[in-house]
């Protein structure tokens, strides 16, 4: 009896090492959540028809707190989320003007195919003139933030009269967003701001279409964007395209971004830029110059050149300082530029032009 006994518990032992082998092999997917963020803050002095010295935040890049991951569901499938809270390090309040500001979405994706992701998230205009500009589009310096103010309309800066208001068009509310997977370097995307608006959920939507090249040296970008920016079904277009081209340890970029108001206000205008950078060690040096031009109801331009040093401490940690001219020539109903919103007293009618210097530091973790 007892043999029978032993015999069984054996077998049964052995049934149990035999299952939980079976198990790990085939466990269930794999789910990784990261936490990760951005603390950048920098001084702020300018020299206009007033002088202005203040600490702000998101010099080099935008600071945040956030929350990504994804999980493997098989056959190269991979759910994925992304939540991003941006900060104004300078007083602690709520970036882009919502407690998930930044970015807030969540879907789908395949290393094969791309992915499709819904929420708030960027449009094509934020990588385009963020990537492709030696100061990305924040808030200092000769930046792609100082292209826009057709009319109010803010491309690049996220426009108050955009149809998705807050952020729009560069970070687009109730957004079904695919983007394919990179096919001999090419990859294509498309963008359906939902507008949801009472009495006119087609007449307030965003339409964004793009295609990206990036292979060896040349990294191009092509975008098209349609903002229905009120219920009345009135649009604006923006057509951009930008470039970076490496040679070694250096690398030349520049753009062009085209806005067609198509409301009865007819706010047009277009921006330039190009720029250069170049590495040495832990040192970088830059240069960029941008140019905004107002046309039709508004005429005038603004001009920046401006130059950067960037010293970094580590792959996470950077001090950096910038140097920056702003030439307003304003005439009919244009208002005086530079790369952030502009006190009022920083300019006047006798002195448009601004000087800027600023000094900060970034760690991300």
């Amino acid at each position: 009896m007892r043999s029978k006994v032993q015999h069984l518990a054996l077998t049964t032992i052995a049934l149990a090492a035999s299952a939980a082998a079976s198990a790990q092999t085939t466990a269930a997917p794999s789910s990784t959540v990261t936490i990760y963020g951005v603390a950048d803050a920098f001084v702020q002095y300018a020299d206009g028809a007033n002088r202005l010295t203040r600490v702000q935040s998101g010099g080099l890049a935008g600071s945040r707190l956030g929350f990504r991951g994804n999980e493997d569901l098989g056959g190269g499938l991979r759910a994925i989320f992304t939540l991003e809270h941006g900060i104004n390090l300078d007083d602690g309040t709520n970036g882009q003007g919502a407690f998930w500001g930044r970015q807030a979405f969540v879907g789908l994706s395949d290393s094969s195919i791309g992915s499709v992701t819904l929420g708030r998230q960027y449009g094509s205009l934020y990588p385009l003139t963020s990537d492709f500009s030696e100061f990305a589009n924040g808030v200092y310096g000769p930046s792609t933030a100082v292209i826009g103010g057709f009319g109010g309309y803010e491309p690049v800066r996220g426009s108050a009269n955009s149809a998705t208001a807050n952020g729009g068009p560069s970070r687009v509310n109730n957004s079904v967003k695919a983007e394919s997977a990179s096919f001999g370097g090419v990859k294509v995307g498309a963008l359906w701001g939902l507008g949801e608006a009472a009495g006119s959920t087609t007449g307030t939507r965003v339409a964004d279409a793009w295609v990206r090249y990036t292979g060896g040296p040349l990294d191009a970008m092509l975008s098209f964007v349609d903002d229905k920016i009120d219920a009345s079904g009135f649009s604006v277009r923006t057509i951009s395209g930008a470039a970076a081209y490496s040679f070694g340890a250096a690398r030349v970029t520049g753009g062009y971004l085209s806005v067609d108001d198509r409301s009865t206000t007819d706010a047009d205008g277009q921006g330039y830029w190009v720029g250069a950078d170049y590495r040495f060690g832990q040192h970088q040096v830059k240069a960029q110059w941008v140019e905004n031009k107002a046309e039709n109801v508004n005429t005038g331009k603004t001009q920046a050149l401006g130059v950067g040093y960037q010293f970094d401490f580590s792959r996470r940690t950077a001090l950096y300082t910038s140097l920056t001219r702003f030439k307003n020539e304003g005439t009919a109903g244009y208002a005086n530029r530079w790369a952030t919103t502009l006190p009022a007293s920083l300019t006047s009618a006798d002195e448009r032009n601004i000087t800027e210097l600023a000094l900060g530091i970034r760690h991300s973790f």
